[in-house]
């Protein structure tokens, strides 16, 4: 159960990526290498903003620490009344006898332990992720080709699932230019609001920024939320310290959720997803399956909603003549 989202989301990847996949596949061989390849076309954009991003935060660390060097001197004074760095030193023993140090190590253990489990559990659900839509990408038509065998390709099941087939690529790679369509308003929204900066206060780095919320949107729970709250606190915080206008972080909060979060998650999404199906129900997959379901809900909602509607039109109705024959 635990792997449900994780399921629905590696098949949200193996739909976003078919269609690089097969336009791969007739110019990489093995089929392997091209699912591989498909694979790193999807992730190498997500991989770039984040070492992009790894590399702005050891910039203004770095930049931290070369105004501020009295505050580093002041860890050894922080630290003395508790360690004694000459003594441990001498007698690296002496350190297991305070009461004191021995529950801070133990809370430092405890805490480290938490935040290795968090990672490793992201590493184990995002290398299942992408093994599902690697295999589905190479052997899709294998899986495909048995399921015919079995039960005969003139079925009404087939045609069923061919249909379901195709309208989930629809949704799916829609999904994922939304996706980028969230990214690019993002980083509108945020330059036009450093354009409009009163003096010392502005966002900072609003490119980086854009970017991430639109990457942003697969993130767990709160989507893209994780993003702009804290920026929008950052700007409160600099406002409050510096003495600055507070409208404009309230102006940049209220646009953000507006203009970023909530009218392009309900009517953009939409609107690349629909393809054939009904615009107001797709949105309507995407808002009811989150709340429904969580965070995999935005995926398993349109898929429940695509199969639903695809057995409505071609199975149902001959259900219902067989069922008026017999009354």
């Amino acid at each position: 159960y635990s792997f449900i989202g994780t399921f629905v989301f590696g098949v949200f990847v193996y739909y976003a990526v078919r269609p690089v996949y097969r336009r791969l596949r007739t110019r990489i061989r093995p089929p392997t290498l091209a699912a591989m390849v498909s694979l790193l076309v999807f992730a190498f954009p997500a991989l770039l903003l984040l070492a992009y991003a790894s590399a702005i935060g050891l910039q203004e660390l770095n930049s931290y620490i070369a105004a501020h060097p009295d505050s580093f001197q002041q860890l050894e004074s922080v630290v003395a009344p508790y360690v004694d760095v000459a003594s441990v030193v001498r007698d690296p023993q002496s350190i297991l006898s305070s009461s004191d140090t021995l529950a801070a190590l133990e809370g430092a253990i405890k805490a480290a332990q938490g935040y290795l489990g968090f990672f490793g559990s992201v590493a184990l659900h995002t290398f299942v992720m992408f093994t599902i839509a690697f295999y589905l990408l190479r052997d899709d038509y294998k899986l495909a080709g048995w399921f015919r065998d079995s039960v005969g390709g003139d079925a009404c099941v087939v045609g069923v699932l061919e249909d379901i087939d195709d309208h989930l690529e629809t949704l799916f790679v829609g999904n994922f230019i939304s996706i980028v369509a969230l990214g690019t308003i993002a980083l509108v929204v945020y330059n036009g609001m450093d354009f409009i900066s009163p003096p010392g206060i502005s966002v900072p780095y609003p490119f980086l920024f854009g970017l991430l919320t639109g990457v942003g949107t697969i993130v767990p729970g709160i989507g893209i939320k994780v993003i702009y709250y804290p920026l929008a606190a950052y700007l409160f915080a600099v406002a409050v310290v510096a003495g600055g206008p507070l409208w404009f972080p309230v102006v940049f909060l209220v646009l953000t959720q507006v203009l970023v979060d909530i009218v392009p998650d309900i009517f953009l999404r939409s609107y690349f997803s629909a393809g054939e199906l009904n615009m107001g129900l797709v949105m309507l997959a995407y808002v009811i399956g989150s709340i429904a379901f969580g965070w995999w809900g935005v995926f398993f909602g349109p898929i429940m909603l695509v199969t639903v509607i695809v057995v409505g039109r071609q199975a149902f109705p001959d259900l219902a003549m067989q069922f008026r024959s017999f009354r």
